[in-house]
């Protein structure tokens, strides 16, 4: 479920709390009835009126799609961006083999008769996201490109596209191939799709750094999925366009000439007692590498057999509320009320490290649900850290935030009624710090699973009473390079 079911679930948080008393609440608190005086500092005064998060959201859809400017030429673009057409051959055998030798033989002839493009590009698509679109939009690609330079993610992965068809043009240069040469070293990516989509995309390509094959494509996003929070962070648009078919000419144009920025991304390692995780998602992978932060003592004994998943996150994690709702929690509240009233008391730790600091320094957790965002974006669009006042952002000892600035912003979320107003963005959400690792250490009491969320993809967490589980969030030292849309 996507970030996007806030929509549908705000208000009725909202309505729930307001008849439920603060005292009936775990992790209630001075701050937690409704008293804006006493509410961390609001944003700018620019930012006091929100009807703008409708409105940014329509407009960033349009000027994110390209509706603007002049017509682009069909065949000037395939002059930027297509491959010469053995290089296309020898790419698609190589990967249909799964040998990156296999395309070799339509070498001949051909290295002194080509030239390489000057800014050479493959897409992936999803072609199940953006409804009934998605495979008139792959038609659309291949028609503008060419059908060897767009890869239908259900028919070939991004990690089959980097070992084999980067391979082949890898070895090929290794051959003296001057073309082939120029093609890897300028080529660019364009992923149509949601925010998983571009991360698995991201993740694959990664593996070229630590491989030592770079320089790593830089990446631009045709946003098909609902929340897009990525290509709204990198100026691409929050939705898929009206006019499309001459929209998507547009945004790939704009990716031959778009300015390459960097985007950190962050390391999830969850430890867990045999049996710990329920569903896990397509981002979390089991892992027999065990290499949590021995820096910190364990509030419970370690036990003998334990499991271990890790993924990587471009965007948020979260625990807690945010992602019992994400999960499809709202259907059970209707059956169990009672149930909207669990917190976080489960956590019994959690541990920041700042900025070129070795120390851990522990946080007290004052909230419902706990967020540790890297992007500007959550929620389909929204800003919960908000717009800060350099006086506040001094006074709180934190810096604006970037998405290349190595850390990430932890907010929390403290009532239904406090989340509704955040994501309306009448407020900000409660700001706990800025960090450049993240430590959770869970231990279930009367509460036998904890609710996690990462990049838009929830799952459910059992807990034990005697044995604590961990997450730790570090920074991956590679930033991936980012095509700037705007």
């Amino acid at each position: 479920m996507k970030n996007n079911n806030w929509n549908n679930i705000l208000f009725k948080f909202q309505t729930s709390s307001s008849v439920t008393s603060s005292s009936t609440l775990p992790f209630s608190d001075s701050d937690s009835s409704p008293n804006y005086d006493s509410m961390d500092s609001p944003p700018s005064a620019a930012d006091s009126v929100r009807v703008a998060a409708a409105r940014s959201s329509v407009i960033d859809s349009f000027r994110g799609c390209g509706l603007t400017g002049v017509g682009i030429d069909k065949e000037e673009l395939k002059r930027i961006i297509l491959l010469p057409q053995y290089l296309r051959l020898a790419m698609r055998d190589s990967i249909n083999s799964k040998d990156p030798n296999a395309g070799n033989h339509h070498v001949e002839g051909a290295e002194n008769a080509e030239s390489s493009p000057e800014c050479p590009m493959v897409v992936f698509i999803n072609s199940r996201s953006g409804g009934r679109h998605g495979p008139e939009l792959k038609d659309r690609l291949q028609e503008l490109i060419s059908r060897e330079q767009v890869f239908d993610l259900s028919v070939v992965k991004p990690h089959e596209f980097i070992q084999y068809g980067l391979g082949c043009l890898e070895n090929l240069a290794a051959q003296g191939d001057q073309c082939a040469k120029e093609a890897r070293e300028k080529m660019r990516v364009m992923v149509a799709g949601g925010d998983g989509t571009v991360g698995w995309v991201l993740g694959s390509l990664g593996e070229l750094h630590k491989q030592n094959r770079e320089p790593v494509p830089p990446v631009g996003i045709i946003p098909l999925g609902t929340g897009n929070d990525l290509s709204r962070s990198f100026g691409w648009g929050g939705s898929f366009p009206f006019a499309w078919k001459s929209a998507v000419k547009r945004s790939l144009y704009r990716a031959t000439k778009g300015p390459i920025c960097r985007l950190d991304s962050w390391h999830v390692l969850i430890s867990m007692p045999l049996g710990g995780i329920v569903d896990p998602p397509h981002s979390l992978k089991r892992t027999e590498e065990y290499a949590l932060d021995q820096g910190l003592d364990v509030e419970s004994q370690l036990p003998e057999k334990v499991i271990h998943y890790e993924g990587v996150l471009y965007n948020y994690f979260s625990i807690g509320m945010d992602a019992q709702v994400a999960y499809g929690f709202h259907h059970l509240r209707n059956e169990r009320p009672y149930l909207a009233q669990g917190g976080l008391r489960n956590i019994l730790k959690m541990h920041i490290r700042k900025v070129n600091c070795s120390e851990w320094e522990q946080i007290q957790v004052p909230s419902r649900a706990v967020v540790a965002l890297n992007l500007h974006n959550y929620g389909s669009g929204r800003h919960p850290w908000g717009n800060l006042k350099p006086e506040y952002l001094e006074k709180k000892g934190f810096v604006e935030p970037h998405v290349d600035d190595g850390l990430l912003e932890i907010f929390g979320l403290k009532q239904g009624w406090h989340a509704s107003f955040v994501m309306v963005e009448l407020i900000s959400a409660k700001h706990i710090a800025q960090a450049a690792a993240i430590r959770l250490e869970i231990r279930g009491g009367e509460w036998k699973q904890a609710y996690m969320q990462m990049d838009g993809e929830p799952w459910k967490q059992r807990i034990n009473n005697e044995y604590s589980t961990f997450v730790e969030i570090k920074r991956v030292p590679f930033q991936s390079p980012m095509i700037n849309g705007e």
